[in-house]
């Protein structure tokens, strides 16, 4: 096939533009791939990060052309004719914002026009996880022209039916990030992190009020004298980062939390990873969660909340555990129970049979025959 993606993808950063990497590596194996991304993905006073962009060079590095301004009518015209000329066979769209539903709607009806191409939607998201007004109005708009949808979870599933009643559609599972490299020696990872040898809980990611930091904070101020315990807490604040500083100094963590406030560069992942002996995500809602993903690839157990897609890969008591969302107790228990009774061992097992089943391979090929069937 002939396909072209629209993605967040290299140099932009994050878990968007890594599944885009990931997607064209696996479709240019058998098909010709073009991939489009943005010249201006977002304008900076509505950027909560740093930076948009990577920083270092990556194997995620894929040939992708800086084309789409996401708040400028007249570029969309302009892309849209573009790729409606090279008569793709399929347009794929990946989709996790409604902020960029007008541009990619405009875009992909353009296309449309040349008769011959079809459109295909990967979401993430549909709802958002922090809604605003128009949400709902602007993914319409874009969904009015898609021909074919994965989603990646049954939570996004419902939200799809909400909108798109009827809605041609497959669920796929998002495979296991496999590109942040091998597991490294524990005590190697430490080092380099300069964490001590205790029990260290991961907390990994950017950090929204929606991830629950908040309730994990809560939840390690009463585990703090029953347990020797680091939290790690590695990403950059895409929120108040004060509020999260005072509730550590009122909770008594300070000498229980490491603090890495910056983006993870990829070559780093697997120190923090190889370095924990759990990954946690406090979240108070969910569709689904790269960062379990990341966790599998590195064998390392999750325990989550009982929200949207999570608990579709999380299975309670096999790789992991679940507990209730905002419930800093819960969350404490499930932690101290998972050290006394040493579960990582058995979690870990059963995570080796995940990967096999959710690799990259198998979605592209389940993902390239629904767009041909």
């Amino acid at each position: 096939m002939k396909i072209s993606i629209i993605s967040a993808a290299w140099p932009y950063r994050g878990g968007i533009a890594n599944f885009a990497s990931l997607l064209y590596n696996e479709l240019i194996k058998e098909n010709e791939v073009k991939v489009y991304t943005f010249t201006r993905q977002y304008p900076e006073f509505l950027f909560p990060g740093k930076t948009q962009f990577e920083t270092e060079k990556s194997s995620l590095e894929i040939p992708a052309e800086r084309a789409i301004d996401s708040v400028n009518p007249l570029n969309w015209y302009k892309v849209g004719k573009k790729i409606r000329d090279e008569r793709p066979d399929y347009l794929i769209i990946k989709y996790w914002m409604p902020f960029f539903a007008p541009a990619f709607g405009k875009i992909a009806k353009i296309v449309k026009s040349n008769g011959h191409t079809k459109i295909a939607a990967v979401c993430h998201n549909i709802v958002p996880h922090e809604k605003k007004p128009g949400d709902i109005t602007f993914t319409r708009y874009l969904f009015n022209t898609i021909d074919k949808f994965v989603i990646l979870s049954h939570t996004v599933e419902n939200d799809l039916k909400m909108i798109k009643p009827g809605a041609e559609y497959r669920v796929l599972y998002h495979p296991v990030y496999s590109h942040f490299g091998e597991v490294v020696p524990r005590e190697k990872a430490l080092n380099h992190l300069n964490l001590s040898d205790k029990k260290n809980i991961l907390f990994f990611g950017f950090i929204r009020d929606y991830k629950g930091l908040d309730i994990l904070l809560k939840a390690c101020g009463i585990l703090k004298n029953k347990i020797d315990f680091n939290l790690v807490i590695a990403g950059e604040f895409y929120s108040n980062e004060e509020k999260y500083l005072k509730l550590i100094s009122e909770t008594g963590l300070s000498q229980n939390v490491s603090l890495h406030s910056d983006f993870i560069p990829a070559d780093e992942v697997k120190y923090y990873f190889s370095a924990s002996d759990v990954v946690v995500l406090p979240y108070r809602s969910a569709t689904q969660s790269g960062i379990v993903q990341v966790a599998y690839n590195f064998y390392k157990p999750v325990i989550a909340t009982k929200v949207g897609g999570l608990a579709e890969i999380v299975k309670d008591n096999y790789n992991g555990m679940l507990v209730e969302p905002e419930n800093p107790e819960k969350l404490a228990e499930a932690i101290l129970l998972y050290f006394k009774e040493n579960r990582e061992q058995l979690y870990s097992d059963k995570i080796k049979e995940y990967q096999e089943e959710y690799s990259w391979g198998r979605f592209n090929k389940l993902f390239t025959d629904f767009l041909t069937s």
